[in-house]
């Protein structure tokens, strides 16, 4: 273990951030259940330590239906529902919370004790304290998407769901980037036996992140459920309502706009990802393990897209959704595997 820790590797640092990874990971999935069952406003309260305890008495219950029935989703979207109904979309938030409380648990609580230990690699350190605040302004970001949904509107606001999620796809990709590190050790990058390959692999996990802001917009402006042809988009080529009034509402809030920009760069993503592929397979440069991320990284693109047809053909069914949010989620590590593996030679 010595040996490992000065070369800047340890197998028990890079098996800990991947258990948070998975938490991470299984974050974003519950964040998508939580946004598809229009669930994500039923706890109107901010309580980091004692909101772990969900209601436990009729009275209690009565409490936390009363602050929901003040919300402008409930009067406006949800007016009737019943207390059953609405503990069965109270549960999808707190789980999701419960999540969140537990991924800052399973960083924080080892990170002390393999710190106390000297476990942890020195240059890996200051890596690690930035990951642990990165979860703790995950909460701050999330609470703060929440209250855009509590006055004036029915859903959170989607540029507030896009920084959300963006944040927990930086903190995921972050925590794959460090992992293997750690297993293996830092790369050392020559550009004489890499190539183009780091820059290449960057450029496409680039592509691949931003997709990923652009389906938060669908999802924010609940645009899935508009111009469910395909390849056409209600019989046209170009949607007839892409334009609002300025550049912002356009982008941002235009369910037209959102939804032709998330199909275009998803055509980008998959050519990319096939001549990732394909390229890789043939390369004297890459070694096994990078063809294979490459491999990987073209037949998840390719199904991703064939998931993201159906689910939008299908009127965003929750099983296909939520499999399509995990799909971008797995494409998106793939592609950061890739950009670091091929930094090796």
């Amino acid at each position: 273990m010595t040996s490992f820790l000065k070369d800047g590797r340890s197998r028990s640092v890079a098996m800990w951030l991947i258990c948070v990874m998975l938490v991470v990971f299984a974050m974003v999935v519950v964040g998508g259940a939580t946004r598809l069952t229009g669930s994500g406003l039923s706890i109107t309260e901010w309580k980091p330590v004692s909101g772990v305890i969900p209601p436990l008495s009729h009275a209690d219950w009565a409490k936390d239906f009363a602050l929901y029935q003040a919300t402008p989703q409930y009067r406006q979207v949800n007016a009737g529902m019943s207390l059953p109904e609405f503990k069965s979309i109270f549960w999808w938030e707190w789980g999701h919370r419960l999540l969140g409380r537990l991924a800052g648990l399973v960083f924080a609580l080892p990170f002390f004790i393999l710190l106390a230990l000297r476990q942890i690699p020195a240059r890996l350190i200051w890596r690690c304290v930035v990951l642990l605040g990165l979860g703790g302004l995950q909460g701050l970001v999330g609470w703060w998407m929440v209250q855009s949904g509590l006055e004036n509107r029915v859903s959170v606001a989607p540029e507030r769901l896009m920084t959300h999620l963006g944040l927990a796809l930086v903190l995921y990709c972050a925590l794959i980037w460090t992992a293997m590190e750690s297993w293996n050790g830092q790369a050392r990058l020559r550009a004489s036996r890499t190539g183009a390959w780091p820059a290449v692999a960057l450029i496409f996990l680039g592509l691949v992140f931003f997709q990923c802001l652009l389906g938060a917009l669908v999802a924010g402006n609940q645009a899935g459920l508009i111009d469910n042809d395909w390849p056409l988009m209600n019989g046209d080529l170009f949607p007839a309502g892409y334009a609002k009034a300025n550049l912002w509402a356009t982008l941002a809030h235009s369910q037209a706009a959102v939804q032709f920009n998330h199909r275009m760069v998803a055509y980008a993503v998959v050519i990319a990802a096939v001549g990732v592929a394909g390229t890789g397979l043939n390369s004297r440069i890459l070694t096994g393990q990078s063809r294979a991320l490459t491999l990987a990284v073209g037949v998840v693109a390719a199904l991703q897209a064939c998931l993201g047809v159906a689910t939008l053909m299908l009127r965003v069914p929750l099983p296909l959704a939520l499999l399509h949010q995990a799909g971008a989620a797995i494409l998106l590590g793939l592609a950061t595997a890739t950009a670091w593996r091929v930094r090796r030679p």
